[in-house]
């Protein structure tokens, strides 16, 4: 399937959760918010969240500094 992350196509496997894309993405335990469909995704509900194709997922890194 496929999904826009970050406003690029990106495909995954069927059934993929949101915590399976963002351990595939390398972000695991990293500071991050995710919304999919304009809508935030508390971090505790990423292994329930299946991803639907078309799906529209923004990931944001928190960056410090001054």
């Amino acid at each position: 399937m496929e999904i826009e992350l970050n406003g690029a196509p990106h495909r995954l496997d069927d059934g993929h959760t949101l915590a399976q894309l963002i351990s595939a993405l390398e972000l695991s335990g990293k500071a991050v918010a995710v919304a999919v469909n304009r809508q935030v995704v508390p971090a505790q509900l990423w292994p329930q969240r299946v991803l639907q194709s078309a799906d529209r997922v923004d990931v944001v890194r928190a960056i410090g500094g001054g």
